[in-house]
């Protein structure tokens, strides 16, 4: 069945087609697309997750009186920070970026990596902190897994024109 361009075809699901009105940007148009919504860096998040860690690690510290439940905290946050790291140096490399295939198998393997060594971490936490607080080992870990939202909040705006 052959598609005319000029009339808009139903999917399966009673959807309209996207591909139809798909059209591809050129260069200056893609450009102008990158200048106006510019990408996070994957390092500025992590050292936004970094602050959030410190932070956390201090306040449980300062709230509870106890140095242990500081160290459970900034462990949690390491639980994620490392991780981090290892997958944007993994997705930053030069063979993430060979092509699209490699980019998106890559991205699955840091990914994988990324789950394996956190894993590992809280597995490895009650040997390696001792008087491990569990609750502030979570609340280190969940604070900083969501300033990765305060990355994007605060994400350096386009100029404008």
């Amino acid at each position: 069945m052959a598609r005319d361009e000029n009339v808009r075809q139903e999917d399966d699901w009673g959807g309209q087609d996207p591909d139809v009105d798909f059209k591809p940007l050129n260069a200056e148009e893609a450009q102008r697309l990158r200048e106006r919504k510019p990408l996070i860096s994957p390092w500025r998040v992590i050292a936004i997750q970094i602050v959030a860690g410190v932070l956390v690690a201090l306040v449980a510290w300062a709230l509870s009186g106890k140095q242990s439940v500081g160290w459970s905290a900034g462990y949690g946050a390491l639980a994620v920070v490392i991780p981090a790291a290892v997958f944007a140096r993994g997705l930053t490399g030069r063979f993430s970026s060979l092509n699209a295939g490699t980019a998106v198998l890559g991205f699955f393997l840091w990914e994988l990596v990324k789950l394996v060594l956190s894993v590992a971490m809280l597995l490895a936490a009650p040997r390696l902190v001792a008087e491990l607080s569990w609750p502030a080992m979570l609340i280190g870990l969940v604070v900083t897994m969501k300033a990765a939202w305060v990355a994007v909040m605060l994400k350096p705006n386009a100029p404008k024109p």
